[in-house]
């Protein structure tokens, strides 16, 4: 465990991402930051949340009208709303988490050798067992058992979406297959009563993602990433994978 950064600096990296850091806490981070490869990881997933983030700016009463109109969806303000005060209730829970973790600690340093186990936001307990050596979104994925799979027969992207019910909505979990980029894209679930709601939004690099014949293994690795719809999963119709350009790269049936 020598050199090993304290627990809270790996929490650390979603707060980073949107830039909610002050100037002491943001340089802090990132010297954490130059040494762990994990957090890098994550941050480098977490980079697509800035167009949803530019997105949820765009709702009524706020400008950058340009960046939502690039989006397929927009969140509803109910799901908004709901996220706003999810929030609120894990920023009161996090002194608690974060002294946990720093007992777990400890006592794993008295245990001697062992698999690095975090915890994330997951059931409507809050707390879902994460693998260090998986992204938050696979680990969600990989739990859950509702799971839909689709092709499409023009692109040959694959999409497998998992769902779960939570009380604002429906979490959902995406794993793509056989998408090349560069480009920015959205998934967005479309209600029974036609109604569309962005999910997530990232970027994909020029490797790709889940792509059989690359030469890498990064661009081998197929892309998980999760958000969530205001809508509960019996009133989902169905999700689209959209580029920000318009175009559907594959539909999943829900």
């Amino acid at each position: 465990m020598q050199g090993s950064p304290a627990p809270d600096e790996h929490e650390t990296v979603g707060a980073y991402a949107l830039g909610l850091l002050d100037d002491a806490e943001a340089t802090a981070f990132e010297a954490h930051l130059a040494a762990c490869e994990w957090c890098a990881q994550q941050l480098d997933e977490l980079a697509g949340m800035e167009p949803m983030m530019a997105a949820l700016a765009d709702l009524p009463g706020a400008g950058t009208p340009a960046v939502a109109e690039s989006l397929s969806a927009r969140p509803s303000p109910r799901l908004v709303d709901a996220l706003v005060d999810e929030v609120a209730q894990r920023r009161a829970s996090k002194r608690r988490r974060n002294l946990y973790l720093v007992g777990a600690a400890a006592a794993l340093i008295v245990g001697g050798p062992f698999a690095a186990v975090a915890t994330t936001g997951g059931g409507d307990d809050g707390n879902r067992p994460l693998r260090a050596d998986v992204s938050p979104a696979q680990a969600a994925f990989d739990e859950m058992g509702e799971k839909i799979t689709a092709t499409d027969p023009a692109t040959r992207v694959t999409a497998t979406v998992a769902m779960e019910e939570k009380a604002w909505g429906t979490h959902a979990v995406l794993r793509l297959k056989n998408v090349t980029g560069p480009q920015r894209c959205s998934l967005v679930a479309v209600g029974k009563n036609g109604e569309r709601e962005t999910v997530t939004s990232w970027s994909v690099p020029g490797w790709g993602y889940g792509v059989p014949s690359a030469k890498t293994d990064q661009a081998r690795q197929p892309l998980y990433v999760h958000g969530g719809a205001a809508f509960e999963p019996h009133q989902i119709d169905r999700f689209e994978v959209m580029t920000f350009d318009g175009e559907r790269l594959v539909e999943v049936d829900a």
